[in-house]
């Protein structure tokens, strides 16, 4: 049965979700060998948007495994072809490919084919639509499905930018002895053996490894939801509830020894009502529209203090050197501002 109700949302909001990382590497870069990724120009940390949205898909994918409207279109190590391909067979039939040979203008000597889908546009439509009513985090992120049999490009409605740490960090990297190796040997088990007890010296089988990771690091990321998109997804109430739970909870299915210990802290999120002003359609749509900029909302310093060492000049190494302030009185004229009950499990207003 699928909950999915497909009505959607019809408030505009923002959220400012707080996560740590101790003694781990919340987000390796692979272009400077998997060390913490960072802002060389101030040392501070930052986590990439597809880090975060990984974490949420594979959340969704643990709750809910393939019930029908959560599926997860963007896995590990699949064909994303292939889902296009059954949105197709699933709305009319597969549609007919055609050869395109493509050079390549700074080899001339090399070109290349490639098939290419000839869906007229009503059939790419009603594949774009089937793969938003089958998988999640298509209606949410969105997805570009213009590949293969091709169902279009969809812009989802939740936007998360890349998260940066509150104080600087500082990478450090260790060394760690493994006791044991991975060599290709020709031959079979008893062979193989033979050469681990003649022919290879002892300490040579036995080799060095590194490790990157920070001490600690308190993350805040800015995220953004449009009404506006969410007509185009149908990213529904349901949706959403699913989004904030996630966030709250996806570390605690995400443990490894890398990571060292993640977790959410706290997420706060800005939920555009509009203002009463008794013109009901008037409000309408200032809630979609929204009642203030991002900015006035999510710049830290401004409603949520984010947040102030508690005493100067230490080294932050756990939450509890942070005191985060919330100012009510700072939040904008139609806008609601809720926060994360850890307890209750669910959305609180502030």
């Amino acid at each position: 049965m699928n909950n999915h109700d497909g009505i959607a949302i019809r408030n505009r909001y923002e959220f400012l979700y707080l996560f740590d990382c101790e003694r781990g590497n919340p987000n390796g870069d692979p272009d400077a060998g998997n060390s913490p990724r960072i802002d060389p120009e101030d040392m501070h940390g930052l986590v990439s948007d597809v880090a975060i949205k990984r974490r949420v898909r594979n959340y969704v994918q643990t709750k809910h495994g393939i019930r029908q409207g959560y599926a997860i279109f963007v896995q590990h190590s699949t064909n994303l072809n292939r889902q296009i391909l059954i949105a197709h067979e699933e709305t009319g039939g597969v549609p007919k490919m055609e050869e395109a040979v493509s050079d390549d203008s700074d080899e001339p000597t090399r070109a290349t084919k490639e098939k290419k889908s000839k869906a007229p546009k009503s059939k790419v439509n009603a594949a774009r639509d089937w793969m938003c009513r089958s998988f999640y985090d298509v209606r949410t992120f969105g997805a570009v499905m213009s590949t293969g049999a091709n169902a279009g490009q969809v812009r989802g409605p939740v936007q998360i930018a890349f998260s940066r740490s509150v104080d600087p960090i500082l990478p450090i990297e260790v060394g760690i002895t493994r006791v044991a190796i991975a060599e290709d040997v020709q031959g079979n088990s008893t062979q193989m053996l033979q050469w681990e007890n003649e022919v290879k010296p002892e300490l040579s089988l036995r080799t060095m490894g590194r490790k990157s990771l920070i001490s600690y690091g308190l993350y805040a990321t800015k995220g953004f939801v449009s009404a506006h998109l969410a007509q185009g997804t149908g990213f529904s109430e349901a949706d959403l509830a699913e989004l904030w739970e996630a966030l709250a909870n996806m570390y605690d299915h995400d443990r490894s020894a890398s990571k060292g210990v993640m977790g959410c802290r706290d997420l706060f999120v800005f939920k555009h009502v509009g203002a009463n002003n008794g013109d009901p359609q008037a409000q309408e749509r200032q809630a979609m529209l929204g009642c203030a900029p991002a900015h006035h909302l999510l710049d830290l310093g401004r409603v949520i203090e984010v947040p102030a060492l508690k005493d100067h000049g230490k080294l932050p190494r756990s939450y509890a050197d942070y005191d985060v302030k919330v100012h009510l009185d700072r939040v904008p004229k139609g806008v609601e501002l809720w926060r994360w009950n850890f307890t209750e499990q669910c959305l609180v207003k502030a």
